[in-house]
């Protein structure tokens, strides 16, 4: 690894103080919530607020992918939602669903430099960028970083495995950059054909990094780093050398909420992922990423300051049907603020015999079984088994709907 830029931050903006991080994060966000408010596809959804903080986003409705696949197709291609005109863009891609997003060449525009930094790549290092470059961002996501470290770039793209290896050899990589697994089947094939290669350096996205591929990785002497990032956002988060889960990066204000609301869970808890991000040309506001994750508690002992997750953790999307019926996330938590004194509940649908059932586990002050059964009929819209739990009892894990059915 290159102990130099290893030892080093990115930039001032990883070791501020907790006060400074603040403060500027707050000039930044109501600055951005004013662009915002002037774009067309933010019309009733938003007005410019003046924050005190970060924490001032609370009051701020959720933008979700259901949300932006609508408004693109009533103001195609970006939904209203871009400070520049689809041909200001240096790039315009399209992600499944389809979703359309903008790029930038240059200026790190999707903040992949950071990731790349604290992985320890730099100048004279050759990345082999083995992410797609064609339709969606990833592979110019991963070329944008490596520019704005210094490093070289062979533009892989996926598949062709024996060419990878020639490439890598002939080119003298020294970093790989894709999903977590392709590396080992390049290595693989490396070894099959008699090559070596000089690859010690490994940046991943897009996948699960198991303990297990890691150890395989640094038993060939490659050090393995991976980040969170999506199309729509670029780099949220990224893991340091330290390896003790993922700094934010300093460019996004991420927050944890219970899935299908955008009330914050306490801290350390389980819950969807929201992100904010300061890019001026497309200002997301709080926009869901259907992910979930924890808020990692303490500082980072590589020096970094910023706020720490603890990675993907499976998704928001807990949506089941029940007996025909589908339930959402955010009926559980309409649930919870219609009727008195419930404070958390936790739908659990299983079956019985060969038909759906439903129970509710539910926590708070004074509840009584036949009116919070009535509560459920009326918000669900179906019936129940009720069970009133003590406070402290539901799971703090983010699960509101859990279906245990076997589908074998």
């Amino acid at each position: 690894m290159n102990q130099k830029a290893e030892g080093r931050p990115f930039d001032a903006l990883e070791r501020r103080s907790k006060e400074d991080r603040k403060a500027a994060l707050t000039a930044a966000l109501n600055q951005q919530l004013a662009r915002a408010a002037a774009l067309s596809g933010y019309a009733g959804r938003m007005e410019a607020l003046a924050l005190d903080g970060p924490e001032g986003l609370t009051a701020l409705p959720v933008l979700r992918k259901s949300d932006l696949v609508a408004l693109q197709k009533a103001q195609p291609p970006f939904g209203g939602l871009t400070t520049r005109a689809p041909g200001d863009f240096s790039h315009l891609f399209q992600s499944p669903g389809p979703i359309h997003e903008p790029g930038m060449r240059g200026g790190d525009w999707w903040r992949f430099g950071r990731f790349l930094h604290a992985a320890g790549v730099g100048a004279g290092d050759v990345v082999q960028n083995c992410f797609g470059y064609h339709l969606t961002p990833a592979g110019h996501m991963f070329e944008n970083g490596a520019e704005a470290v210094g490093a070289a770039v062979i533009s892989a793209g996926t598949g062709q495995t024996a060419l990878q290896v020639e490439a890598a050899a002939a080119l003298g990589a020294t970093v790989y950059a894709g999903t977590p697994d392709y590396l080992k089947v390049i290595l693989e094939k490396a070894d099959e054909m008699g090559v070596t290669l000089a690859i010690t350096k490994a940046v991943v996205s897009g996948g699960a990094l198991f303990p297990s591929l890691r150890d395989w990785y640094s038993a060939r002497g490659i050090t393995c780093l991976q980040c969170y990032a999506t199309a729509d956002l670029g780099l949220i988060a990224y893991e340091t050398p330290a390896m003790e889960g993922m700094v934010v990066d300093e460019n996004v204000v991420v927050e944890i909420v219970t899935p299908g609301t955008g009330d914050p869970v306490a801290p350390g808890e389980v819950g969807e992922v929201l992100v904010t991000t300061l890019n001026e040309d497309y200002p997301l506001i709080r926009f869901a990423t259907g992910d979930m994750s924890a808020e990692f508690l303490g500082v980072s002992p590589c020096g970094r300051t910023n706020m720490r997750i603890k990675g993907w953790m499976g998704r928001a999307d807990q949506t089941a049907k029940i007996k025909g019926m589908f339930v959402r996330p955010e009926q559980v938590a309409a649930l919870v603020a219609a009727h008195d004194g419930l404070d958390r509940a936790r739908i659990i649908v299983s079956r019985d015999g060969e038909a759906d059932a439903m129970l509710v586990r539910a926590e708070g002050a004074g509840l009584e079984e036949a009116g919070l059964a009535a509560s459920v009929k009326e918000v669900l819209k179906l019936s129940g088994r009720i069970e009133l739990v003590a406070p402290g009892a539901l799971p703090r894990d983010g699960v509101v709907i859990e279906d245990t059915r076997s589908y074998d």
